[in-house]
């Protein structure tokens, strides 16, 4: 089959998120200037550059987290792992400003070293971040969409020990999860290994 977006589809489900997929998952943490804390999932995020490392995430409508990072210019990105999968989903839900999902999801809260913004005590692994830009992307005729984009540089980088071997990140024990299409997830249970070729090499 073919279709444009604008015109739809003609299918029960909306396939768009199920082709673009896997999804890392930024599970954002942030802060506001009045002490509130939001923690909520991001399928639309991921890393952007090396150096400097920056990750950016997507808000569909300005929702806390976009809100939240734009007042205080910062926010942590946990990673959510398969045992935190459960936990993750329960901080998506579309509770009232000023609820702390942590509290509402059971997760502990540890302090950052170098922002604001708390982390999840259980994450594997969770950047913290300044925010280096806000912007909506624009559609073809030039009117701003809905979604807001945050980007931000990673000043700090925690990593809980136990899923380190030797010197590498093992992502198969973390379980890194990802989001599918439609309510479907992933989680990584095999990792296989190809060399990028080289021009003057090969």
């Amino acid at each position: 089959m073919f279709y444009e977006p604008s015109k739809g589809h003609g299918l029960p489900h909306d396939p768009s998120k199920a082709i673009v997929a896997p999804r890392p998952i930024g599970w954002i943490s942030t802060l506001n200037r009045a002490g509130e804390v939001n923690l909520a999932p991001y399928s639309f995020f991921n890393a952007v550059s090396t150096r400097p490392f920056i990750v950016w995430f997507s808000s569909e409508g300005e929702k806390d987290s976009a809100s939240f990072a734009l007042e205080s210019g910062e926010f942590v990105a946990n990673l959510v792992s398969r045992e935190l999968a459960d936990k993750m989903n329960r901080t998506s839900v579309d509770a009232p400003r000023g609820v702390n999902e942590f509290i509402l999801a059971d997760l502990e809260m540890a302090p950052s070293r170098l922002v604001r913004p708390p982390r999840v005590a259980a994450a594997p692994a969770a950047l913290e971040c300044r925010v280096t830009e806000v912007f909506r992307p624009r559609a073809l005729d030039g009117t701003p969409t809905s979604a807001i984009i945050v980007a931000g540089e990673v000043v700090g980088v925690h990593i809980d020990d136990a899923f380190l071997k030797d010197g590498l990140f093992d992502i198969t024990k973390a379980g890194n999860v990802a989001r599918l299409g439609y309510m479907e997830y992933a989680s990584i249970s095999e990792v296989f290994s190809m060399r990028r070729p080289r021009w003057e090499k090969d």
